[in-house]
């Protein structure tokens, strides 16, 4: 099969000639006809069991075309094997999964109109740059012509153009990166699938390819499902986030209603950094709600627009918390909430600093604030504080 492909080389070798050719904006091929407001995937109650270990239970989303959807959470959640069933390499023990209405859920893997980035990016090492993104199609059974088309689309695509005879053992994570992307892309999928795609790299690199990845994704219109456990990775690049813990999906929204408005208490402790006080709501009073905890004294927070059943948590992102070496009045940036208490710990990271205040309680409160001048006014560990956030900053969690 190598050698087909590699007949044809001159050939190959003119038609990614680079400044002939300009990165392509490269449509799905046959597109799906769907209904107005009808998803592209919708995924029923699935459910799918390793003997007595349920990996996925009774999933049930909808992902619209064009979007890029991420999924989030812990090692062992169930992403991964969730990803795999949208792929066909495992198949529901029960439930649909639906791509433009049809039930896909037992369609073999090269049958269906998806294809999938692996974590290791799974390259052929005996094979060429070219001859790895070819190799699909050619499997496909695509003309030969038009292989060599389609290869030097995908070459221009991921920017790799003069590297077409390189083997992978002569790329570096990032290239690798990408022959592993236009290989996936060259069948031009309704849908791509990214198993941490980005887990190989390091954090420059990683950050660079995410924009990389947002932009493609952008100009192909295509619809992208990426599984992560990196909470970052998962807001910078998607449009939306479902979060899965325990085989099951605990919440579905976009990064900043994940961050600001988290479903549970699991949630926001899993995404960013997070104080929590644990207390008992009482009196409601001009749309603010007093919560009496052991560690905070009360707190009051702004009433949620749902009824409260017995012991919550309040929950304040450290960005939220401010310091001063003063207490600022009740009428000073509505600051409601004031701890006094001694920094024990600081962390410059640049653009920010984080401190690690000790309420004289006990209980220990993290603020971050931005580091907004060159010459910065920073505290001190052993300087005694008080840290305040108004009732806005507070959300309110069931325990």
């Amino acid at each position: 099969m190598a050698e087909e492909i590699q007949k044809s080389e001159p050939e190959l070798e003119r038609a990614a000639e680079p400044a002939k050719i300009e990165p392509p904006v490269v449509a799905a091929s046959l597109p799906i006809k769907l209904e107005p407001d009808m998803p592209l995937l919708r995924i029923e109650a699935v459910a799918k069991k390793f003997g007595n270990f349920r990996a996925v239970d009774h999933v049930s989303l909808d992902v619209r075309a064009g979007e890029f959807f991420a999924l989030l959470g812990p090692s062992g959640c169930g992403k991964t094997t969730l990803l795999r069933m949208l792929a066909g390499f495992e198949t529901p023990d029960e439930g649909r999964i639906l791509l433009g209405g049809k039930d896909i859920a037992h369609v073999l893997p090269h049958e269906r109109p998806v294809n999938m980035m692996f974590q290791n990016y799974a390259l052929f090492p005996h094979l060429s740059v070219r001859d790895n993104i070819a190799f699909g199609l050619k499997r496909a059974g695509m003309a030969r012509v038009d292989i060599e088309t389609r290869v030097a689309e995908m070459m221009a695509l991921v920017r790799l153009e003069g590297m077409e005879k390189r083997k992978p053992d002569q790329l570096s994570g990032g290239q690798r990166q990408r022959v592993a992307l236009a290989r996936a892309l060259a069948r031009r999928p309704q849908v791509l699938l990214l198993d941490e795609p980005l887990a190989a790299l390091d954090k420059k690199l990683r950050e660079s390819t995410q924009r990389e990845l947002m932009e493609l994704q952008r100009r192909l219109g295509m619809t992208f499902i990426v599984v992560t456990h990196d909470q970052e990775e998962a807001m910078t690049m998607a449009s939306r986030i479902g979060v899965m813990d325990a085989g099951r999906l605990d919440q579905v929204a976009t990064p900043r209603d994940l961050y600001e408005a988290p479903a549970s208490r699991w949630i926001a402790e899993f995404v960013g950094d997070i104080n929590l006080f644990e207390g008992q709501p009482g009196a409601a009073e001009g749309g603010r709600l007093a919560v009496s905890t052991r560690d905070a004294g009360t707190l009051y927070v702004t009433e949620p627009r749902k009824a409260l059943k017995g012991a919550v948590s309040v929950a304040i992102r450290p960005e939220k918390v401010k310091l001063s070496r003063r207490a600022p009045a009740v009428d000073e940036a509505n600051a409601f909430n004031r701890l006094e208490g001694t920094i024990t710990d600081v962390s410059y990271l640049g653009g920010q600093t984080t401190y690690k205040v000790k309420l004289d309680s006990g209980a220990t409160v993290s603020s971050t604030m931005a580091n907004t001048t060159r010459i910065v006014d920073a505290y001190l560990a052993g300087q005694r504080v008080v840290a305040w956030f108004t009732s806005d900053d507070c959300l309110v969690l069931d325990q």
